[in-house]
């Protein structure tokens, strides 16, 4: 989930470190006899404090933020607005994005694109790490209704797809995390709230298109992918999937024709021998890297 995170912060104010000020010779690094340093070492010293107290006085002059476009929220001069729809998409399924903090800032993200293809009433987006009743009332009482689902894989997930099949009521609210895998991972587990929906997962045989950040799986999907994937099946409408993956496919085409390359999963640099880190001495990491490689799911 969307994994794979510009600075919003002035730039700090530099100071040199001592030494830097003029090269020493050996002379000058051995003390005099007495330990009382040379005359010419003290106006060094004296000289540095002055130029260094002069430095903090300097106006700071925050970074700038290149121009970004209001809809898409990319660069100006990189606007992935063509390849958006003319139109909000037509649906009629809640989409709730639970978004850790970390996503927020990071260039390469999906969740503006996904919310710029979808009605602004139906796309709601929630940052933060942790979420009670008391402070997300709204999104508390999404979380108890039975008609919400929350897509996260694992023993307990039933097959989107089968689960609309049988299901009495018919889901009307969804709710996907956004993050890393282990930011994801430590969102579910740590609220209740994300406990009391029913849990329902992809499975699909696609691969990620989201090839400039590398993914754990090759089955692994972003999040604006797994959004698309979802509305589509609880929508009926393979449209909707088609024109959500739109802009992606032409975000990563931008990113690799400017320099960028394709990220290859962990799991298939661990097959073909690629793997270019050592493996982990960590026995619970180790059997992760073995599962890995069998394609068993973590």
């Amino acid at each position: 989930m969307e994994q794979h995170q510009e600075a919003r912060t002035p730039g700090d104010p530099v100071a040199w470190p001592p030494g830097t000020l003029r090269s020493q010779t050996p002379e000058e690094e051995e003390p005099r006899v007495g330990g009382s340093a040379p005359a010419a070492s003290v106006l060094d010293a004296e000289a540095y404090a002055a130029s260094a107290d002069g430095l903090w006085e300097l106006p700071v002059e925050p970074a700038e933020r290149r121009p970004e476009c209001s809809h898409c929220s990319r660069p100006q001069k990189v606007c992935l607005c063509p390849f958006l729809p003319a139109h909000p998409l037509h649906i009629s399924t809640y989409l709730y994005i639970i978004q850790h903090p970390a996503e927020e800032n990071k260039v390469l993200r999906t969740v503006p694109l996904l919310a710029a293809c979808l009605p602004k009433d139906k796309c709601k987006i929630k940052i933060g790490r942790r979420f009670s009743e008391e402070r997300d009332p709204e999104l508390s009482t999404i979380c108890r209704k039975s008609d919400t689902l929350i897509l996260y894989p694992g023993a307990e997930a039933a097959n989107l797809e089968e689960f609309i099949l049988d299901s009495p009521v018919y889901p009307s609210t969804i709710i996907i995390i956004d993050g890393t895998w282990s930011q994801a991972k430590d969102i579910f587990y740590k609220n209740s709230l994300f406990r009391l929906p029913k849990q329902v997962q992809l499975k699909t045989s696609i691969s990620s298109q989201y090839v400039i950040r590398a993914q754990p799986t090759n089955r692994c999907l972003s999040t604006l992918e797994c959004a698309a994937v979802a509305l589509s099946i609880l929508e009926k409408n393979n449209y909707i999937q088609e024109t959500l993956l739109r802009p992606l496919q032409a975000l990563c085409s931008f990113q690799l024709q400017h320099g960028a390359q394709i990220r290859l999963s962990k799991e298939h640099l661990l097959k073909n021998g690629l793997y270019p880190k050592p493996m982990p001495k960590n026995k619970r990491k180790l059997r992760k890297m073995e599962l890995l490689m069998n394609s068993v799911k973590i």
